[in-house]
């Protein structure tokens, strides 16, 4: 299990399974949602990203739905 910590305004922390490709996205508000099947390179992606509210609406948002 991979878990990561953003300063951000939207995204407060996240963890990612690389077998299962499961992700768990908590948002500051305290509301976490899960994704399945996400790929390595959307996580290394997401933990990278400048901006992750921005990435994860371009890229998580409305895909890997469980």
């Amino acid at each position: 299990m991979l878990l990561a910590s953003f300063s951000s305004t939207a995204i407060s922390h996240a963890r990612y399974d690389p077998p299962s490709g499961g992700l768990h996205i908590v948002f500051t508000s305290g509301r976490g949602y899960d994704f399945c099947g996400v790929p390595q390179w959307v996580w290394q992606g997401l933990c990278s990203a400048s901006s992750t509210g921005t990435y994860y609406n371009d890229v998580i948002r409305d895909n890997y739905q469980c």
